[in-house]
């Protein structure tokens, strides 16, 4: 990503809200082709973007934030990087100015999010919560316009009366940001509750900086034109769409909403190629199905656990196929043409013990894994417990981990998709280099499980009868521990 001096207008101009789940940069992208100026991504907390490392991706040509688990927190492209909008989760200054350096030279504005009331956001002062706390809203905003370069907005809701909360937009201007949303509701409404566009209308009135109406989808948007309509009963500079954009993100678009089974082709076309993960790319698309739900085609979506029966379910199987083929033969490429940067696990590996072997699940007890092993003769050999220096390539985010025993390193050649496998491959090669056990199924137990195992024995209400007991439920939670490369949706508002 290149770095840039844009200020973002926020003056008449049409926005995607940002929203939990459904703000990823597949609908981002696709809000934008149909019309959409400006586009918020899903609240982020700051305490977990601040785990993030960022990292460019160069065979989807994106910048992705990751999490130490290896997940995609953050996902951007230089398509949108003049108009994304990154919204955060806060209750601390000196976080939200961290995050805001982390990413402000890939997107184009930085938005604190003060009105979302869901317990996901207020827990730890977040959200709506801060809407009690004028001072810590006027520290956060104050320390984000000095210390940032982008421009710097917030989203709130109303206050239960115009008065105050006529007082705290006049106090938020003051910190010198750039616009500010107002979701015409207070803290307790829900969007079964009309929204108030007089409440927005006094709030635009009072400040002379830009003031974003939000809250129409119920009762004010259901076509484009809707949209012009509550800017002008608002008196508003610019509208933020959530909920009619979700359901048909076609609403921008000046010509009139488009068939729906074509929105969400485009759709999926933007998860398949951006590498959405299916869980998110099916909410998104069940968001739009709604009431089709139970449709034949809604039945088949509902019952997908891949992208590839998502894309089966709207006819894209070949279109998925060759994505997968053109995204596989690029990460190919980068890795041929660049070796020596792929992410080597050190720089001097001549005194490393290789062998290519891979941790496989099935062949060991769901009790006892080649990690287990080797850190139980650590101690029975009274030495340092084994260290574990692992690596991820960036081209294809495989792991490869090398573990020091005894001042000796120890390393698998081939790569593998999680950190915890990979450590286990390096356990292994450490322990057939040394001629001891690593768990396998049929090979005989160590000395100290069978010590164990002698100890349960003896008291069979103890936990580790429990344990065997039930094998199956071992093996279920052994291979969750070691990461099944699920994530689970993002979080936002």
């Amino acid at each position: 990503m290149i770095e840039h001096s844009l200020s973002l207008c926020y003056r008449n101009k049409l926005i995607l809200a940002p929203m939990v789940r459904v703000g990823t940069l597949p609908m981002r992208l696709l809000a934008l082709d149909y019309g959409a100026d400006i586009v918020y991504c899903e609240e982020l907390i700051d305490l977990k973007m601040l785990q993030c490392k960022r990292v460019v991706n160069e065979v989807l040509s994106t910048v992705d934030f990751v999490a130490p688990d290896d997940r995609v927190v953050f996902r951007t492209c230089e398509r949108e990087q003049s108009k994304v909008v990154f919204q955060m989760g806060t209750s601390d200054a000196e976080r939200a100015l961290a995050v805001a350096r982390l990413v402000e030279n890939d997107v184009a504005g930085i938005d604190v999010n003060m009105g979302c009331p869901k317990e996901y956001s207020t827990k730890g002062g977040m959200g709506a919560a801060l809407l009690s706390d004028p001072d810590k809203i006027e520290k956060i905003l104050s320390t984000l316009v000095k210390g940032t370069r982008r421009p710097v907005t917030c989203k709130i809701r109303i206050l239960p009366s115009l008065e105050d909360t006529l007082s705290l937009v006049k106090r938020i201007e003051r910190t010198g940001i750039a616009a500010v949303t107002v979701h015409g509701r207070k803290r307790e409404e829900r969007p079964q509750h009309p929204v108030s566009c007089e409440a927005i209308k006094a709030i635009a009135e009072t400040l002379s900086i830009p003031v974003i109406a939000n809250g129409g989808s119920h009762d004010h948007i259901q076509k484009y034109l809707d949209i012009e309509d509550f800017r002008q009963a608002t008196a508003a500079s610019s509208v933020m769409v959530a909920r009619a954009a979700m359901w048909n993100p076609s609403i921008f678009l000046k010509e009139g909403l488009r068939p729906l089974e074509e929105v969400m082709q485009k759709y999926i076309r933007y998860a398949v190629h951006y590498e959405n993960h299916y869980t998110n790319t099916k909410y998104c698309l069940c968001q739009m199905l709604r009431e089709q739900l139970e449709s034949p085609q809604g039945r088949l979506l509902h019952a997908a656990q891949s992208s590839q029966e998502i894309c089966e379910a709207f006819g894209l199987g070949a279109f998925y196929e060759e994505t997968t083929r053109e995204l596989n033969a690029r990460r190919a490429e980068l890795l041929a043409r660049t070796p020596e940067t792929a992410g080597e696990p050190a720089e001097d590996t001549s005194d490393v013990i290789k062998m290519a072997v891979k941790f496989d699940r099935r062949a060991y007890s769901p009790q006892i894994t080649p990690k287990m092993c080797l850190l139980e003769w650590c101690r029975k050999e009274k030495l340092a417990q084994p260290v574990y220096d692992t690596v991820q390539r960036p081209l294809d985010r495989l792991f490869c981990s090398v573990v020091t025993v005894a001042e000796q390193k120890y390393q698998s050649t081939l790569w593998d998709k999680s950190k915890k496998l990979a450590e286990q491959a390096a356990a292994i090669v450490c322990l057939r280099s040394r001629g001891l056990p690593e768990g396998r199924l049929g090979e005989e137990s160590p000395s100290w499980h069978k010590r164990k195992r002698e100890a349960t024995d003896q008291d069979p209400e103890g936990p580790r009868a429990q344990e065997q007991a039930v094998p199956g439920e071992l093996c279920k939670k052994l291979f969750v521990a070691l990461g099944s490369g699920e994530e689970s949706p993002l979080e936002g508002w």
